[in-house]
């Protein structure tokens, strides 16, 4: 059966200025794959990240170098043997689990083998601003049953103090974003630990990682950059308690599915994430998140507008898409 493949560059406005350490973005730019073999259609999205080099030129270029291979039936395994983890994968592997289901008259979930997704309870980010600014955000938010605050390293004790104070009920992730060194680290053990955070993500570079083997954290440390497939797993013993799995690193489903079990067998918890995207990068990822600890999808959320039939938030529980948005039916 004849197969054709595109691939093509999205942007969605922001409705707010989102502010990490690395910088801030107005908009989200991600990369649409669509692969069509007879009346089915299957879909997918990357999102290209500057801290992993990859640009939206050169994600493009990247499923452009595999158009044969994909026009001559390539499995997802065939694929992920011909590219490596990222963006432009995870876009195309995406694809062809939708594509799969949908020729199969069932949906991902079922040939995966996994729970069909549910509502369930994800984190509203509040992006770097002052500390007066984002307790007021976190105090319209205080009512939802997880916060994840961007921090940076200066800044970093008020504006976690100000955001607990303001919603004192909210499980809470801090993410400075590899902006710490460990004598920061060290410095603010005790705050983290008076202010109830339950989640430290990837405090130190990627790079310098090795010094949370010399530390006792009271707060349970997570990798993020320091984590991108099943690979990488024996590196982060001894560091890290929990492994964010994002099928933007991991280069999608397919693989993301083999590091969260690989990741639990190992004695990591869980926490799963995403970039700023729209819901047609959150579809695969709700596969997995029902069995993680913390649950970080609200990418969407931050769209002025979002793709129709996308993610709903009701007071912080993300509610999947419509029925045949991704992965079948």
């Amino acid at each position: 059966m004849l197969r054709t493949y595109t691939a093509h560059h999205d942007c969605f406005r922001l409705n707010a200025p989102f502010r990490i350490s690395r910088g801030v973005k107005t908009t989200a730019d991600v990369v649409t794959v669509t692969v069509m073999e007879g009346d089915h259609v299957g879909r997918g999205e990357g999102v290209p990240y500057p801290r992993y080099g990859e640009t939206i030129d050169a994600t493009v270029a990247e499923l452009a170098a595999v158009r044969a291979l994909v026009e001559a039936g390539a499995t997802r395994g065939e694929i992920a043997a011909a590219m490596r983890a990222g963006a432009a994968r995870n876009a195309l592997d995406a694809a062809l689990w939708d594509l799969e289901a949908r020729h199969a008259g069932t949906s991902v979930a079922a040939l995966a083998g996994v729970a069909e997704p549910e509502p369930l309870a994800s984190a509203i980010t509040i992006a770097i601003d002052t500390p007066d600014a984002m307790a007021a955000r976190a105090a319209m938010l205080a009512h939802v049953p997880l916060l994840k605050i961007k921090v940076d390293r200066a800044g970093a004790s008020a504006q976690i103090a100000a955001v607990r104070a303001a919603a004192p009920a909210p499980r809470l992730i801090v993410d400075p974003n590899e902006s710490w060194t460990i004598e920061t680290l060290r410095a603010l053990d005790g705050e983290l630990a008076a202010h109830r955070v339950d989640l430290l993500e990837q405090p130190l570079p990627a790079g310098e990682d090795g010094a949370l083997a010399d530390i006792a954290s009271t707060v349970p440390i997570c990798a993020d950059e320091s984590l991108h497939t099943a690979a990488d797993l024996p590196t982060l013993r001894g560091r890290y308690d929990y492994v964010n799995v994002k099928l933007d690193k991991t280069g999608g489903l397919t693989e993301a599915l083999a590091l969260a079990t690989a990741a639990r067998a190992r004695g990591f918890g869980l926490m799963v994430g995403c970039m700023v995207c729209s819901s047609l990068g959150i579809a695969p990822a709700l596969l997995i998140a029902r069995d993680a600890t913390f649950v970080d999808l609200d990418g969407p959320l931050w769209l002025a507008e979002d793709r129709t039939g996308g993610v709903r938030d009701v007071d912080g529980v993300l509610h999947p898409p419509v029925p045949g948005f991704w992965g079948g039916h």
